[in-house]
């Protein structure tokens, strides 16, 4: 590991502290009026707008450490069931976006309850129960950041729906995130994958929001021996396959 590496690691580890300190602060504030005084509906927007960037930049803090494991080629196996997997990816993608729809999520109590209430806000489920339920003996955190990578995405650039389906063959999870959007040429799907930030002003926004998120998912599949696939051309949508080895 190099000295530039280490200092990285170091940073990364001494900003997570600072960020829960703000983000308790901010949440004092908030909930606690009867001790911290009243706010006005002005304050309460400005310190509902820095819990939500303190939740962005923690999850960045969090995706950076992960990306440094993989290059590390250092892998924390579990079980875990892939119903858990969607549904704590959801969680955390409405948690940032509307906290209201993740809350009733943590409370849904099956697959049928889940579809109906992502279904309301844009995204439809597509598993078979038996896949549903299926355990999986994987890296979940990495698999967790793949996921909401691809989803978050989706969601950015979908014009009504975003599509996620999963399956389990010849010993591999299958995921699959689409959307309606304006989709990606295929002279341009190279490209994506190529680095963290794109550059040049002639490349689509559409293009440079799908390629910081994507390269650090090919990161973290090569880790793991998995795959990821595109399937899109302009304006006909994008769909996203991730292939794993269980």
């Amino acid at each position: 590991m190099s000295d530039t590496t280490i200092k990285t690691e170091i940073l990364i580890h001494d900003l997570k502290v600072p960020i829960s300190v703000i983000d308790a602060g901010a949440k004092s504030l908030l909930n606690r009026q009867d001790s911290y005084g009243p706010l006005t509906d002005k304050q309460v927007k400005v310190l509902k707008r820095i819990i939500r960037n303190t939740l962005t930049t923690q999850r960045l803090v969090n995706d950076v450490m992960e990306l440094g494991r993989s290059r590390e080629g250092v892998m924390i196996l579990s079980s875990f069931p892939i119903s858990a997997l969607v549904t704590s990816v959801l969680m955390e993608i409405f948690d940032f976006s509307d906290p209201g729809v993740a809350e009733v999520i943590r409370k849904t109590q099956n697959y049928d309850e889940l579809g109906q209430v992502v279904q309301a806000s844009g995204a439809s489920l597509f598993f078979d129960p038996k896949v549903w339920k299926t355990m999986v003996y994987l890296d979940e955190a990495k698999v967790r950041q793949i996921l909401r990578n691809l989803v978050t995405n989706a969601f950015k650039h979908r014009s009504s729906f975003v599509k996620i389906s999963g399956n389990i063959e010849e010993k591999q999870m299958i995921l699959k995130v689409k959307d309606d959007g304006r989709g990606i040429p295929r002279v341009d799907h190279q490209r994506i994958f190529e680095t963290y930030f794109t550059t040049g002003s002639s490349i689509e926004n559409a293009i440079k929001s799908h390629g910081l998120g994507l390269a650090g998912v090919m990161v973290l599949l090569k880790d793991m021996g998995g795959t990821l696939t595109l399937n899109s051309a302009g304006g006909k949508g994008a769909e996203f396959i991730v292939k794993i080895p269980l």
